[in-house]
């Protein structure tokens, strides 16, 4: 038995890693104001640890969609799943070569396309599609503030990652 609405369980879920970010940003506060030579740097450390947390934090929850869409995404053993109604597969996440973000049917989607010209579409708004956010920063070269901002404009079709040239498979020494 919940005492929460689901809107609010659906906010707090959203916005709790942002919360524990805050918390232990507050926590190095309170180390740094207690000073010394000791609580003093560790206070630093310890609010630039949240800092940069919360950053992330803050980049992940862009990723969070309502979840419209239909179709689940997983990540199992280095590969991207999305099971849905129509269509679905799975790329592996070290023989991805590019993501592309397009609108089909005025949804947008991911497109992961493989070195071996395999491509997967994953609606932005699947269920669990947040995951894709820890996939995408283990990529080479990934700038992931550029992959959030894309996220909040309309583009038909806009490349927002491609492997680096000299990680290709196919390039020689």
């Amino acid at each position: 038995m919940s005492f929460l609405t689901p809107q609010a369980q659906a906010f707090l879920t959203r916005w709790r890693e942002a919360a524990a970010a805050g918390l232990l940003g507050l926590i190095g506060i309170r180390l740094l104001w207690q000073g010394g030579y000791f609580l003093g740097p560790l206070g630093t450390a310890v609010l630039m640890l949240a800092l940069a947390w919360l950053t992330l934090a803050l980049r992940r929850m862009q990723f969070h969609r309502a979840g419209d869409a239909p179709g689940l995404v997983e990540i199992d053993e280095g590969q991207i799943g999305y099971l849905g109604p129509t269509f679905g597969g799975y790329v592996s996440v070290r023989e991805l070569v590019e993501i592309r973000l397009v609108d089909i049917y005025e949804r947008r989607h991911w497109r992961l396309k493989q070195a071996d010209g395999q491509a997967l579409l994953i609606p932005v708004s699947a269920q669990n599609a947040e995951v894709l956010f820890d996939a995408f920063a283990a990529l080479p070269g990934v700038d992931l503030a550029a992959i959030t901002s894309a996220l909040a404009k309309r583009a038909d079709m806009q490349v927002v990652w491609r492997k680096p040239a000299h990680m290709s498979l196919h390039a020689r020494p």
